[in-house]
């Protein structure tokens, strides 16, 4: 597998240059601006398909969510903090959102770990230092430039950047398999399990946005953005470690090819190795300080949240129960996990499609990374199709496989999957678990 792939050709300046005559001096248009403006819409058009399909499945996805919140009505009998509110959209700023909400009106407020006994292991609460600082900074940048609420700027972060990342998805497949398998997969990316959270309070879109995107510059080896980007993932969430192990490993193999020195010299794969894991390092290492331990972050993820590398035995005790009919397990939501069971057993399957697509380096390792790490962590199960949200090369094969079909097919296709995801992609997890 090699990280290279054939470059687009240069946009070219198309200013237009009309004839003498035509227009008085004092009404043209400078031509810098002229070729300003061409230059962002030639960049944007190719995006627009993808954007409209992605839009359009979430505002239906969206209203079926809604409808099914009013009809239920449990969110109404549900504290704020846990799922419940006045208002239907309310529900999209609970649970985690919480957290991120109190991080970006509070800051954070660290406590140190207590010992169980003297010299004993350290024990720890739930505290807000658990969740990464970059989405609470931009919720609290909006509100501050908008005066919306801090829920409405939250919100709005989520949809700018599901957007964005909408358009990295595209970037990524359609330059493995086309525009018409990038629209789709943009598309797929719109009612994908769970992918309710990526207009709500939760980091899911940031972080696709910043890894899609990531990606894309390791395939264009523009490795300075790689290397930034992998770096602000590392701000996002814990989870960035795949993607910031994908980037380096890409970046490494083409220093041990020497494969830079016949075109940027070794600086930039040398750089993006060095700046990528920075931003992770940084903040564990801050919440370690602040709470008096190196180890702080891991000990309150396991003591606080329960959430912690177990090699999978976790999943398997939920598979087997499952399978079963049986709940006897932590975190136990049987409609949610049933779901995520089914994702499970068709894992292999996504894994293998896309393998024999031979995906760049950098996509196969963010995968199998990301994947290791989701089912081999103790954490509540029926958040697995949360947790796989943003492994997006998986969609590459379905995409390539669904773009030999005509749009006429297609928009059937979606419209009935955006309806059906208003419940398996949002109430499902907002309202019959926890997201």
């Amino acid at each position: 597998m090699s990280t290279t792939s054939r470059e687009t050709p240069p946009t070219q300046d198309d200013a237009a240059h009309e004839p003498a005559g035509t227009a008085a001096p004092e009404r043209r248009e400078p031509a810098g601006d002229v070729a300003w403006h061409r230059r962002l819409r030639t960049a944007v058009r190719p995006y627009l398909p993808a954007l409209v399909l992605y839009g359009g499945a979430k505002v239906l996805s969206l209203g079926v969510f809604a409808w099914l919140l009013e009809y239920g009505g449990d969110y109404h009998r549900k504290p704020p903090r846990f799922g419940g509110g006045a208002h239907w959209w309310d529900v999209l700023g609970t649970w985690d959102g919480w957290w991120y909400l109190q991080v970006a009106q509070n800051g954070y407020r660290p406590e140190p770990l207590k010992p169980l006994a003297p010299g004993g292991a350290f024990t720890a609460q739930q505290n807000s230092v658990a969740f990464f600082p970059l989405y609470p900074t931009l919720i609290r940048g909006v509100a501050d430039l908008t005066g919306l609420s801090l829920l409405g700027s939250a919100i709005l972060v989520s949809v700018v950047c599901s957007f964005i990342a909408a358009a990295g998805i595209y970037a990524v497949i359609s330059l493995l398999a086309g525009a018409r398998a990038g629209t789709i997969a943009a598309g797929l990316w719109a009612v994908a399990p769970a992918a309710g959270v990526e207009w709500a309070v939760y980091t899911e879109s940031l972080f696709v946005a910043i890894t899609a995107w990531a990606c894309y510059a390791v395939l264009r080896r523009r490795w300075v953005s790689a290397g930034m980007l992998a770096f602000l993932s590392g701000l996002s969430r814990p989870t960035a470690a795949a993607l910031i192990g994908a980037v380096g490993l890409a970046a490494l193999v083409t220093v041990l090819r020497r494969d830079s020195r016949r075109e940027q010299g070794l600086a930039g794969p040398l750089y993006a190795m060095i700046a990528a894991p920075l931003g992770l390092l940084a903040y564990v290492a801050w919440v370690g300080h602040a709470m008096g331990d190196l180890t702080a972050y891991f000990t309150l993820q396991r003591e606080a949240w329960a959430h912690y590398f177990d090699y999978g035995a976790y999943t398997l005790d939920v598979l087997r129960n499952v399978a079963v009919g049986h709940s006897d397990y932590l975190f136990a939501f049987p409609v949610p996990d049933l779901v995520a069971v089914q994702l499970v057993v068709a894992l292999p399957f996504l894994v293998a499609l896309m393998l024999r697509k031979r995906p760049p380096l950098v996509l196969t390792a963010y995968t199998l990374a990301s994947i290791v790490t989701v089912l081999g962590t103790q954490q509540m199960f029926g958040n697995t199709p949360r947790y796989l949200l943003p492994v997006f090369p998986l969609l590459l094969a379905p995409a390539a496989a669904l773009s030999r079909l005509k749009w006429p097919s297609l928009l059937v296709l979606f419209t009935t999957t955006a309806v059906a995801s208003g419940w398996y992609a949002n109430y499902l997890i907002f309202e019959l678990g926890i997201p």
